[in-house]
């Protein structure tokens, strides 16, 4: 009753404003274009990452992508994926797709998975307003969609490896938007047939998610255990059982999708490679690390500012969110600290988790390793909008008028904000791979003519941007992607030079 009297007061507001012919005023008008003038600001930082993208180019594991997709195509390397590398069969799949363009795949990278996670986010968002019940004006949920975006791909400590670096990204990135776009067949389902395509789009997708990304898939795991643990306690009628029989079915895909990984020669070579076959994750020595390095990367995230801009993100959502006349919702009334301290309680049980699976290989490096954590990061950025808005709806009844657009006001400035502060650091990342690029295209023309002049040996100056590995470390150490270079130019080795020729 509270909010209707709200909504009442604030249409009269606008009636007063308006010509007496019934249109609406030019402060209403002008006023219900801020959605999308706002979002333009998280939009232009997308655009200005995807623009610095041409600058990408191959370091690290992609030197040894390369030469495999060149001879075998993307089949081949799907193969050394699965016999060799890790076992990832969805990984090699898309690692595939992009290194089948060598220099221009990185270069598009960037551009084309920034697109996709912004057009899945925002139909994810949209989506899940309509089956709530609530109506928003035109344009908030591209500009939540935009800032979650931007919060998530550009607040992290290593940027590059986030969001340029394509081989992280398939795996640590992108993987979590994609599991979370899985539930649309479900949010867009309408009858028996359309339940039944979303359990079948469900369970092809968790097998997918089981060979793509391991870390993501114990995120999925514990974001789906919580369904069907609280389903009563969130949804509503059919809803609820719909709810817990597809987060089952999802949760049998990426049961079987990890076993086909887990069980690969990949994986086992893998964890040979890295010693985790004599490790166990469970040991108690194994935990206290994981639990040490997971309370440093809390304390890094938690006290990273930016990620305030999706609190404020979810708190305009709250204060212009309506519920639709005669409209039906697939959710009990909200309690939102029920619903915070279980998505926190999430949040902090995956963090730990996929920490705990990547410390028997990375050890006290899982502090450095920043790449992993989106996985759960993503869920981080979703909770906190999640949690504006359902402190925007609780004030929505104590503002009206000249209030409410005043808490509006704060909140775009709070997310603007947010924009402009990470614009520094992006410009900054920008000019070193711009830089790197310039040099690695002098070695490449460099290293090509040589191999044309029959060369078998020629010298290679590593050129390395985001802490990113390159073929030799200090001191001019040879370290694994020295030969995958040496093939990708057709050489039989590549030899240590401090200067670029």
């Amino acid at each position: 009753m509270a909010v209707d009297a709200v909504s009442v007061a604030v249409a009269r507001e606008d009636e007063r404003r308006a010509p007496r012919n019934g249109r609406p005023g030019p402060l209403a008008r002008w006023w219900s274009l801020w959605p999308g003038a706002l979002a333009l600001l998280p939009l232009g930082l997308l655009g200005l990452a995807s623009w610095y993208g041409r600058h990408v180019r191959p370091s690290a594991d992609e030197w040894c992508f390369l030469p495999v997709v060149r001879e075998d195509g993307i089949s081949g390397l799907i193969g050394k994926f699965w016999f060799t590398d890790n076992g990832r069969l969805a990984n090699g799949l898309m690692v595939g797709v992009y290194t089948k363009f060598p220099v221009g795949g990185h270069q598009w990278f960037g551009l084309v998975s920034g697109l996709v996670m912004l057009v899945l986010l925002w139909a994810l968002i949209a989506q899940v307003l309509r089956r709530a019940g609530q109506q928003v004006p035109r344009g908030v949920p591209l500009l939540v969609a935009a800032m979650v975006c931007a919060v998530f791909l550009f607040a992290t400590p290593n940027t590059y490896k986030t969001f340029y670096w394509p081989a992280a990204s398939v795996s640590h990135t992108v993987a979590p938007v994609l599991a979370c776009a899985a539930a649309l067949p479900l949010l867009c389902a309408r009858g028996r047939s359309g339940r039944a395509a979303a359990l079948v789009t469900v369970a092809g997708s968790g097998v997918f998610m089981g060979t793509l990304s391991e870390e993501a898939s114990v995120v999925a795991l514990v974001v789906l255990s919580g369904v069907v643990l609280f389903a009563h306690r969130i949804f509503a009628g059919r809803a609820r059982r719909s709810a817990r029989a597809w987060s089952l079915v999802g949760m049998a895909g990426i049961a079987v999708g990890t076993l086909l990984l887990v069980t690969s020669p990949g994986s086992r070579n893998r964890r040979e490679r890295y010693g985790a076959e004599s490790t166990s994750m469970l040991a108690p020595e194994s935990l206290l690390g994981s639990l040490r390095g997971y309370a440093q990367i809390l304390e890094t995230v938690l006290t990273t500012w930016q990620y305030a801009g999706a609190v404020a993100a979810g708190v305009l959502l709250g204060l212009v969110a309506r519920g639709r006349r005669g409209g039906s919702t697939v959710l009990l009334p909200p309690r939102p600290l029920f619903l915070t301290g279980l998505g926190a309680l999430a949040f902090l049980v995956s963090g730990y988790l996929c920490t705990v699976i990547t410390y028997p290989v990375f050890g006290a490096k899982v502090v450095t390793t920043e790449r992993t954590w989106n996985d759960y990061l993503l869920l981080y950025v979703l909770l906190l909008v999640a949690a504006g808005a359902l402190a925007g709806r609780a004030l929505r009844p104590h503002l009206a008028g000249r209030r409410a657009r005043a808490a509006t006001g704060v909140a775009a400035v709070v997310c603007a904000a947010t924009v402009l502060g990470l614009v520094g650091p992006l410009a900054g990342l920008g000019h070193d791979m711009q830089v790197r690029a310039e040099r690695w295209d002098r070695q490449d023309r460099h290293l090509r003519e040589g191999a044309a002049r029959g060369a078998t040996e020629l010298p290679y100056t590593p050129l390395s941007v985001g802490r990113m590995l390159e073929p030799f470390s200090q001191g001019g150490r040879r370290v694994w992607p020295a030969q995958c270079v040496a093939d990708y130019y057709q050489l039989d080795r590549v030899t240590y030079s401090k200067r670029l020729p």
